[in-house]
């Protein structure tokens, strides 16, 4: 089949990168003055792409996050998204993950006559009742769970977590080396074998910069924090930004691997992160990070770079969620989704072309953790922390000091009202869903 007219996709994710983390958005750099970018290659993609400024994931953790991705729609209308997120505990139950009946971003693209692979990570439930491959994938490479160490490649609970398709790796062959590394020379490898005349589509989700906070030369940690990989008694700034900058080199790989294939002009790459920062994250000038509505939490980097399309340069102030993002990989491949599934993402397909293009794109979301509530309409922002209401102008305050409600309760009350009329139309957060924090007051202090 002819791919003409079909761009291939390389959708990256990072995990739990934060907001101001990469040069192009202002990180510190390798000597915290700014003077060595953790992220030459990314910087690279948004100088000759799309950079958005308001961009935001679609939770402030993982595993819901990647239920919007897959499905282009909120992840509040699947039973698994509410598991805040999806722990390791949950191996073997038949409903903590992504129905393999529900239409996917992968499976529709595949209906199109897309060759597709995830490689790095799943977190959308365990075998045998859920798996990358029942969810329109033709390979997977990578962990099913949501965190495993870098060099043993096991998750919280030491079980070794490395799959190659359908096959747990160390049951044939252990599986040496940086889990960043190897998920960049797995993509590397499927861009070299694809077939010229099929156009693909790659999830490449890496673990970086999530925790156990490992650097290439830290295979030594690996035996201190078999135990417990939050490595809640280690970690710093040097380590953390150093695991980006791994994860940047193999980015800049595979994108020369695009281009010598003659490929790069028409592939559409996007860059981004499942939620907000976390520990060792730089969110400036946000407050929070992963587990919070605030705009550290969710607010998120997005870079689109497409040769053919977007032209260079282009910074775009359009808000946007994770499943938007879904939805317009979908109308660039001309794809149509399924009526019984109806998209709640918005393409933004029709902006790409100009940067200065906008349009009104409401935003919700909500959290079991300290029941949590957030909209976004325009500038304003309506937010609910532990039973407290708050309404804050975005433009003006992006740190959200300043709660404007009353001083503007009409509108405090408008976006109230917007919210709840939104939430009446998702499915209640079941009373068995769990939040998993992995740490707490006692391991260091609050924001």
């Amino acid at each position: 089949m002819s791919k003409t007219n079909k761009p291939n996709i390389v959708f990256i994710v990072a995990d739990d990168l934060g907001y101001a983390d990469l040069g192009c958005y202002g990180g510190r750099g390798f000597d915290g003055a700014g003077r060595k970018s953790v992220s030459p290659e990314l910087d690279k993609l948004a100088a000759n792409g799309m950079l958005f400024t308001d961009g935001y994931a679609n939770s402030p953790v993982c595993s819901p996050t990647r239920f919007a991705l897959m499905t282009a729609r909120y992840q509040y209308r699947l039973r698994g998204a509410a598991e805040e997120p999806i722990s390791s505990k949950s191996r073997g139950s038949t409903t903590l993950g992504l129905p393999p009946e529900h239409p996917t971003l992968p499976s529709m693209l595949k209906s199109a006559g897309y060759a597709t692979a995830l490689i790095g990570k799943w977190h959308l439930g365990f075998e045998p009742n859920f798996g990358p491959l029942m969810s329109g994938y033709d390979e997977f490479f990578g962990p099913l769970s949501g965190g495993v160490d870098y060099f043993t490649h096991c998750d919280s609970r030491g079980v070794h977590d490395l799959w190659q398709s359908e096959t747990n790796i160390v049951k044939e062959r252990f599986e040496t080396g940086y889990l960043t590394d190897l998920i960049t020379e797995r993509a590397l490898d499927y861009v070299g074998r694809a077939d010229a005349n099929k156009p693909f589509f790659i999830s490449l989700h890496y673990t970086a910069p999530h925790w156990p906070w490992e650097t290439r030369d830290d295979a030594l940690l690996a035996e201190e924090i078999k135990d417990n990989i939050f490595h809640l008694h280690g970690g710093n700034i040097h380590s953390y930004r150093r695991m980006i900058h791994h994860m940047d080199e193999g980015i800049g790989r595979i994108v020369s691997a695009l281009r010598a294939k003659g490929e790069l002009e028409n592939t559409l790459i996007v860059f981004t992160s499942d939620n907000g920062g976390e520990r060792f994250s730089d969110n400036w000038p946000l407050v929070g990070g992963k587990m919070d509505l605030t705009e550290g939490g969710i607010r998120v980097p997005y870079i689109a770079h497409w040769p053919a399309v977007i032209k260079v340069g282009q910074v775009s102030v359009q808000h946007c969620l994770t499943m938007d993002w879904s939805a317009t990989m979908l109308e660039a491949a001309s794809t149509v989704s399924s009526e019984a599934y109806p998209l709640d993402g918005q393409s933004l397909y029709g902006l790409l072309t100009d940067g200065q293009k906008t349009f009104e794109r409401p935003m919700f979301w909500r959290m079991n953790h300290r029941g949590q509530r957030a909209m976004r309409l325009g500038n304003f922002k309506y937010l609910r922390v532990d039973g407290h209401d708050y309404l804050f102008d975005l433009m003006l305050d992006a740190r959200e000091r300043a709660n404007l409600g009353k001083h503007q309760p009409e509108r405090l009350a408008a976006m109230r009202e917007a919210w709840e009329a939104w939430n009446a139309t998702m499915p209640a957060i079941p009373e068995d869903a769990t939040v998993s924090l992995g740490y707490g007051r006692e391991d260091m202090p609050q924001r």
